[in-house]
């Protein structure tokens, strides 16, 4: 079976990442995203399992100090991290995995895993972005200043990665990282890799 490859996508908070990698999953049955660990309190409308992996700190510490952890970051006074067996599970089935993560998260992957696909998703403006966090109503206003100053710090990142898509049209924003995740499958090394009929016709040339 042929391997999976790794596609990280990060954004500040409030940009729609989250919204865009699911119309994704909608039409790409090969496609997974990769539930993450963390140690925030849940939300009323999320599921564990299913939105993340809620645990305690102590249970986080634990996995860290026993390496099980393809990379890990603290965001917002909370610990995120992606488990490195469920990553390598997915990919060994032969399923591309969405890593949503944040940029440190991505500098680590990118360290052991340099063939990963990174996109970074941009609001339209900081204006836009203050209005969407304050429309979902989940944060104080202190919350919201401090999710604001670390958005500044996000999108400063983004230069560093492959792609942006800027998420003013949500459509075609969704077209866009279709589009992204289609290309980055065919790359030469991985048609070399798992398409026969492209090794056949480039061995006989």
């Amino acid at each position: 079976m042929n391997a999976g490859q790794l596609i990280l996508v990060s954004a500040p908070s409030g940009a729609g990442k989250t919204s865009l990698v699911n119309a994704v999953l909608q039409t790409d049955s090969n496609l997974i995203v990769a539930v993450s660990h963390t140690t925030r309190t849940k939300r009323a409308t999320e599921v564990d399992g299913v939105n993340y992996h809620f645990v305690s700190t102590r249970q986080f510490d634990t996995m860290v100090a026993a390496g099980e952890f393809l990379e890990h970051a603290q965001v917002f006074q909370h610990q995120y991290g992606t488990a490195q067996g469920q990553v390598d599970t997915l990919c060994a089935q032969g399923r591309d995995v969405v890593l949503e993560i944040d940029w440190q998260g991505a500098d680590q992957v990118r360290q052991q895993r340099p063939d990963a696909i990174s996109i970074f998703v941009l609001p339209p403006s900081i204006e836009v972005l203050r209005e969407r966090l304050a429309e979902r109503g989940q944060d104080s206003a202190e919350s919201m200043q401090v999710r604001l100053a670390e958005a500044q710090l996000d999108l400063s990142q983004a230069p560093r990665y492959q792609y942006v898509i800027v998420n003013d049209d949500f459509n075609h924003a969704v077209i866009d990282l279709t589009a992204i995740i289609h290309a980055s499958r065919l790359q030469t090394q991985i048609q070399l890799r798992e398409n026969q009929a492209v090794k056949a016709i480039l061995s006989a040339s």
